[in-house]
C-alpha cells in the first residue's frame, strides 16, 4: 500500500503531465485511446495508469467490427473528479 501511495504522490513534472492529459481528455467527451495520448501527445503509459488509479480517468472497453473481424478499443475518459482537478 505504501508503494502505491508513493507512486500516487506526483512530483512537479508529473503534475504538468497529469494536467496536460486531463485537459486533452476534457476536450473530447467520447474519450480517446491510450495510443493517441501516448503517441500523439507524448503522455506516458505510467502517467495514464496513475490517473486511473487516482480516479481522475476511467477506461471503457468497446468491441467494434472492422472488415468482419472484432476489434477491441479501450477509451480513456475524464471523470468528474478529473474535471474538478483541472478547474481547481
Amino acid at each position: 500500500m505504501r508503494a502505491l501511495q508513493s507512486r500516487l504522490s506526483p512530483n512537479i513534472a508529473s503534475v504538468r503531465k497529469w494536467r496536460q492529459a486531463l485537459q486533452l481528455l476534457a476536450k473530447n467527451p467520447r474519450g480517446t485511446t491510450e495510443d493517441m495520448l501516448v503517441l500523439g501527445d507524448e503522455i506516458s503509459s505510467d502517467v495514464l495508469g496513475m490517473l486511473v488509479l487516482a480516479g481522475l480517468t476511467t477506461v471503457e472497453t468497446e468491441t467494434l467490427t472492422a472488415h468482419g473481424s472484432p476489434v477491441t478499443i479501450r477509451r480513456m475518459r475524464i471523470t468528474d473528479a478529473g474535471q474538478r482537478a483541472i478547474k481547481g
